[in-house]
């Protein structure tokens, strides 16, 4: 099979019979074999109706249906599962990414090697204020994970190498960087498409606010497990010594000055009269609380299942 197109979707029903038929209509002028998995993140409307009257149709349409809303990650992580096609395609259920960018993607990842394609809508109709704290989350991003040539890793509508979705899992708020996680899978060929940008037709969008703060939290997340995951100690243990010796070293010059201020007969005070003191304290009991945590953390990834799971290229 040619192309998987996974779709999530929550209370989408207006929009999904366009949308297939969209991408029917593609699919069939360029000759190419396809499913497309609808994925119902426990919609509250009709669309699991619309899923199953669809599917009687068209025999390329299957649908998963959650029990209840579980997000975007959970959905796609589902829908990567289940894809079987050399090349996964990602959209948005609500008709603003169209899938007359379909062949492109699947020539840049099929013939011309990408591992990975990611949309960017450079003319968005967004409302400013979805618009500029995904600038925002987007200029962290490509900071911290080094993929300069991305400019929006939220958009949903995205090509893959079927290896890729293969190898990586999905979750929390972690759709936005998939493009991180899968350069820490090892798939460095992240490349980028400028992509036409739809209005929205039906509905409403299902994002708020709230979505940033997890996002950032989610962009630690995979910062600290990618780079230190199997190596927790080699994070936690150069903090905790570095602040354990600052400690250290205080406590020691302010017993060196009262020895020496005792030894010349000058008046001295106490060394706990000191505010230093008590910074020095907190210093080593930080330092050593920290040495600890990197400690058990390296302990528990040696005894994990997962400890020698790696990503292999192939085998000859």
């Amino acid at each position: 099979m040619d192309i998987s197109v996974v779709v999530p979707l929550y209370n989408e029903a207006e929009s999904l019979p366009e949308l297939t038929d969209w991408i029917r209509r593609v699919m069939v002028a360029h000759n190419f074999s396809y499913e497309i998995i609808l994925v119902d993140d426990g919609s509250k409307d009709t669309s699991w109706s619309v899923i199953l009257d669809l599917k009687q149709q068209h025999e390329q349409i299957s649908g998963i249906k959650f029990r209840r809303n579980y997000g975007k990650s959970a959905a796609l992580n589902v829908g990567f599962a289940a894809a079987q096609g050399e090349v996964v395609i990602t959209m948005d259920a609500d008709l603003q990414d169209s899938p007359d960018e379909i062949p492109e993607l699947y020539d840049r990842v099929m013939n011309q090697g990408a591992d990975l394609v990611s949309g960017w809508k450079q003319k968005r109709y967004d409302p400013i204020t979805k618009t500029i704290p995904t600038k925002l989350f987007n200029a962290v991003t490509r900071a911290m994970s080094g993929i300069n040539n991305l400019h929006d890793f939220n958009c949903g509508l995205k090509a893959y190498k079927k290896d890729v979705v293969k190898s990586i899992e999905v979750y929390g708020e972690m759709h936005r960087y998939i493009p991180v996680i899968a350069k820490w899978a090892g798939f460095s060929n992240i490349q980028e498409q400028v992509v036409q940008h739809y209005p929205r037709k039906y509905g409403t969008t299902k994002f708020g606010a709230g979505r940033f703060v997890k996002g950032f939290l989610d962009l630690m997340s995979i910062f600290f497990v990618g780079k230190f995951g199997k190596r927790p100690m080699h994070f936690f243990g150069p903090i905790g010594v570095i602040s354990f010796l600052i400690g250290f070293f205080i406590t020691i010059y302010l017993i060196s000055e009262k020895l020496m201020s005792i030894a010349s007969g000058s008046v001295y005070r106490n060394v706990t009269d000191q505010p230093l003191f008590y910074l020095s304290l907190l210093a080593i009991m930080i330092g050593t609380q920290l040495f600890l945590t990197g400690f058990i953390a390296e302990l528990l990834s040696r005894n994990s299942s997962e400890r020698n799971k790696y990503q292999i290229e192939r085998v000859v």
